[in-house]
C-alpha cells in the first residue's frame, strides 16, 4: 500500500518521528549564519533599502502573495547575491520527493506501506548538480513556522547526503536560514530570524549570509 502525503502538510513531529530529525543544540553547529560573513558595499545597502521600502510600500495596497514577494524581493535578493552568475544557475518549481516504510501491525495482519511526500520547491539554486538554497516564498500572511518543516522535507531529498543543505524561508517581511546534514542522523538548526519591521535594514544581515553560503558551496 502507498500513502501519498503533500510536503506542505508535513508537520516537524512527522519527520523527527519517520526520519529521526534532529535539531541540534551545538552552538557551532551552524556558525555560517553570524561568522565571518562577507560585508556588502553602500551601493548593495542603497539597492536594499529600496526593496524594503519597495516592500512596504506596496504591502499598503494589500498583502502580497507568493510571485509578488518573488517579483519584489526575492529577485533582487538573488540579483545582489549573484546567484544569476555563473557558477550558479536557478530552476524553478524542481518536483522533489522522498519515501518511507512504515509497518503496520493490527490483529489481522503484519504489513508494510510506503508513505511518499511530494512537494516543489518554489526557487532552488543549484550549482553543479548540488543542492544550496531551498526558498520558500510563502503568502506575507504566512507565519515562517509553517514554511520551515515544509523546507526540511525538501532539504531531506537532497541527492549529495555528503553535503550540508542550506535554505532561506521566507514570506517577504520576515526571514530565516536553515542548513541540515544528513549524514549519521539528519540534524538541522535554524539562523535567528529576520524582519522588516526593525528600524535597522535587515536585509543588510539576509544578503550578507546568503553571500557566505555562496562562498561556502563554490
Amino acid at each position: 500500500m502507498i500513502q501519498v502525503i503533500q510536503a506542505q502538510n508535513v508537520t516537524l513531529a512527522y519527520l523527527k518521528e519517520k526520519f529521526a530529525l534532529y535539531k541540534s543544540e551545538d552552538e557551532q553547529f551552524f556558525t555560517e549564519w553570524f561568522d565571518y560573513i562577507p560585508k556588502i558595499s553602500e551601493l548593495e545597502k542603497q539597492s536594499l533599502d529600496r526593496v524594503k521600502n519597495n516592500y512596504l510600500n506596496v504591502l499598503e495596497n494589500a498583502p502580497l502573495f507568493e510571485e509578488a514577494v518573488k517579483l519584489v524581493v526575492l529577485s533582487p535578493l538573488l540579483d545582489l547575491a549573484d546567484f544569476y552568475r555563473h557558477p550558479f544557475y536557478i530552476t524553478t518549481e524542481e518536483s522533489v520527493e522522498i519515501s518511507e516504510e512504515v509497518l503496520i501491525e493490527n490483529e489481522v495482519n503484519t504489513e508494510y506501506t510506503k508513505e511518499i511526500i511530494k512537494g516543489k520547491i518554489d526557487v532552488l539554486v543549484l550549482q553543479n548538480q548540488l543542492w544550496l538554497l531551498i526558498i520558500e516564498s510563502k503568502r506575507s500572511s504566512f507565519s515562517l513556522a509553517k514554511a520551515i518543516p515544509q523546507a526540511l522535507t525538501y532539504m531531506l531529498a537532497n541527492p549529495h547526503p555528503e553535503n550540508p543543505a542550506y535554505s532561506l524561508v521566507m514570506n517577504g517581511e520576515d526571514f530565516q536560514f536553515i542548513k541540515l546534514i544528513k549524514q549519521d542522523q539528519p540534524t538541522y538548526d535554524l539562523s535567528d530570524r529576520f524582519t522588516l519591521y526593525r528600524r535597522e535594514n535587515e536585509l543588510y544581515k539576509v544578503l550578507n549570509i546568503l553571500k557566505k553560503i555562496g562562498q561556502i558551496v563554490s
